[in-house]
């Protein structure tokens, strides 16, 4: 894939919102990688505080720093501006929040171009705003692992996967023409499901090199009951898009994809207000029915846990009833702790 005997350039990209307290760890991060041929395209979306004034400074501090501003449009149309000016041989991207290892780049690259991947990815920890580490949400193999696409894919659909961006190397030549879904949450799953039957193996790393800020106020991460963020909708209509990528390029995967599908949906129906459960709602109304018309899917799923099972005939059945209990369940439940 590397014709020329030139180090490969690595096109970092960080979309920027109102991130200007964690900016500057974010990018130091960056450049101090031990992989020095980099170029770091900052893309200010459009920022209400100074993040768009520190991204300037911060490029006057380093030569591979490069800034773009834009309006308001959010962290996909951010992304698609950076791939679209990004000079290198790989991509990466990194969110503003974040913060990453000094051997990431590096240790990645080195994957992609011993084993010639289009494709490699690191693994990831989340950290709190009080500086804690949580639990993994993706757990990270004990040793560097060779999947197949059809493999990979499978990881997602059963949740043990990660479909982040933010820790993964992509070959420049998978995004031709290929970009992130604009107006959508999400938006990582879409890209990466759309580009796996074009990657013939990625490479999972077991090093936890990124490192994700895990900050309330972002997309589903509210203390609200009454609000509900668009990624859950948008989740089911990604497992949806799946569905049909898997009916026509890995058949084998169907009932991974229906459990998928399924779990998604008990995601939405779980965080869905109940104010928004009602027949005005037309999307509820089409989760609700399809629910109802997979139970007997649902109980055979052989990758469903008895209590997602429990849950999801009970939404297929009788959703308000079951909704008003479990929230009066989980409010007992705080009470006590």
């Amino acid at each position: 894939m590397e014709g020329n005997k030139s180090p490969a350039l690595v096109s970092v990209i960080v979309p920027i919102y109102n991130t200007v307290n964690y900016l500057e760890r974010c990018v130091d991060s960056i450049r101090r990688q031990t992989w020095r041929n980099l170029e770091i395209i900052l893309v200010d979306d459009g920022s209400t505080d100074n993040s768009g004034a520190m991204a300037e400074k911060i490029a006057m501090e380093d030569r591979r720093v490069k800034v773009f501003h834009k309006e308001n449009g959010g962290s996909s149309s951010a992304r698609n501006l950076g791939i679209s000016q990004a000079k290198g041989d790989y991509i990466g991207f990194v969110d503003s929040d974040d913060y990453i290892e000094p051997e990431m780049y590096e240790r990645l690259l080195a994957v992609a171009l011993s084993e010639q991947l289009l494709m490699v990815q690191v693994s990831r920890d989340e950290i709190d705003e009080q500086g804690n580490r949580m639990a993994d949400v993706c757990i990270p193999p004990k040793q560097a692992q060779l999947w197949e696409c059809g493999q990979f894919l499978r990881e997602l659909l059963l949740h043990r996967g990660d479909c982040s961006f933010c820790t993964k190397l992509v070959h420049a030549s998978l995004l031709c023409g290929e970009r992130f879904p604009e107006g959508e949450l999400n938006e990582d799953f879409n890209l990466l499901v759309r580009l796996l039957p074009k990657v013939p193996a990625v490479a999972v790393l077991p090093e936890q090199d990124y490192h994700v800020f895990y900050r309330y106020g972002s997309n589903t991460r509210t203390r609200d009951e009454e609000e509900f963020p668009q990624v859950f909708t948008d989740i089911v209509k990604n497992a949806d898009r799946v569905q049909e990528i898997v009916k026509e390029a890995y058949p084998e995967l169907i009932p991974e994809a229906m459990r998928f599908g399924l779990f998604q949906r008990l995601d939405y129906m779980l965080h869905i207000p109940i104010s928004q459960m009602n027949k005005k709602n037309d999307f509820y109304m089409q989760v609700r029915d399809y629910l109802k018309k997979h139970r007997k899917d649902a109980l055979r799923s052989p990758y469903l846990t008895k209590k997602n099972k429990q849950y999801l005939f009970l939404l297929g059945t009788a959703p308000v009833l079951v909704r008003k209990a479990h929230r009066a369940l989980k409010r007992q439940r705080d009470k006590h702790e």
